[in-house]
């Protein structure tokens, strides 16, 4: 059992986000940080927004994967700030939501440098292109989709639905 920095990346890695288990958590940059403290290892995480329903299966799956990893202690710090964005998604895991039907966040939530803040857009005015065929003739169906960070879209030339990766 390897007991380095490597090897607790490579056990984060491992963990898959419950709500959409074809990416990880490091994937998806909901974990922020590794620091070895003192004899242990702390492990910061960053949940999507902060009262999404996952975060203790994430911090029970962190506990269980890093058991694997190493026997120093782990100690799970979680930040809300700065505030989880869709900017944080790894490109590899934008090509897997692509690839699984799932179309991923476009563009970029655009923190405001000095004031923390993002500005909230209500309406998007470009089209959300399909995951399946490509088409741009895509209509919002519901602002909620499989889950809170998701909105339901269908497409009008494939006419096949689809979950979109709200930007935020």
């Amino acid at each position: 059992m390897a007991d380095d920095l490597r090897a607790v990346w490579n056990a984060l890695g491992g963990v898959a986000d419950p709500e959409i288990p074809l990416v990880s958590i490091v994937e998806l940059g909901i974990a922020r940080s590794v620091e070895r403290t003192g004899d242990g290892w702390t492990v910061t995480l960053t949940p999507t927004y902060s009262g999404c329903p996952a975060t203790r299966v994430i911090e029970e799956d962190v506990r269980a994967a890093l058991a694997k990893a190493t026997t120093a202690p782990v100690r799970i710090v979680t930040a809300l700030a700065p505030a989880w964005t869709t900017d944080w998604i790894a490109p590899e895991a934008r090509r897997k939501l692509q690839a699984a039907g799932i179309a991923p966040p476009r563009g970029e939530a655009g923190v405001i440098a000095n004031a923390g803040a993002r500005p909230i857009a209500f309406h998007r005015a470009e089209p959300v292109p399909c995951p399946n065929c490509g088409s741009l003739r895509t209509v919002e169906l519901s602002r909620f989709g499989s889950t809170a960070c998701k909105a339901q879209y269908r497409c009008n030339d494939c006419l096949e639905p689809f979950d979109y990766f709200k930007p935020h």
